[in-house]
């Protein structure tokens, strides 16, 4: 059994899993790098390790380097931006305050949930139009 190959194998092997364990496609990349220097100790017997070595960090760097050029910015445009941004969604609704604005802070009830809305203060029962969001708190005015 040849160490060489066997340690590259395991190496890629443990890179891969490393990268379903704490995923960011880093340790994916330098996988692939290691699985091209298994395959090449593998088809060339021979291959001092310091150049196994040297190629495996090159190889790395490069496939990392086309990550980060081809694949990082090519982001997928949903179809629906705000599906899981709930607070968001909610611009442009109008609700009828079920607490009062007092200090600049209320509540309202949207649908099954009572939202935090700040605003400026208004009584108990007043219609009011949500204007912006930050976080979770909703920003009003009256309607």
């Amino acid at each position: 059994m040849r160490w060489d190959v066997a340690g590259w194998a395991a190496v890629a092997l443990l890179l891969f899993a490393a990268e379903t364990m704490a995923p960011g496609a880093f340790m994916l990349w330098m996988g692939f790098a290691a699985a091209v220097v298994f395959v090449g100790v593998l088809a060339v017997p021979g291959i001092p390790l310091l150049a196994q070595v040297a190629a495996f960090v090159v190889l790395s760097f490069v496939s990392i380097q086309i990550y980060r050029t081809w694949f990082r910015g090519k982001a997928r445009h949903s179809d629906r931006p705000l599906l899981n941004r709930r607070a968001e969604q909610l611009v442009g609704i109008a609700a009828v305050l079920d607490q009062a604005i007092a200090g600049g802070r209320g509540r309202v009830k949207i649908d099954d949930a009572f939202w935090v809305v700040e605003g400026p203060d208004l009584p108990v029962g007043t219609r009011v139009r949500v204007v912006a969001v930050n976080g979770m708190t909703l920003k009003v005015q009256e309607a």
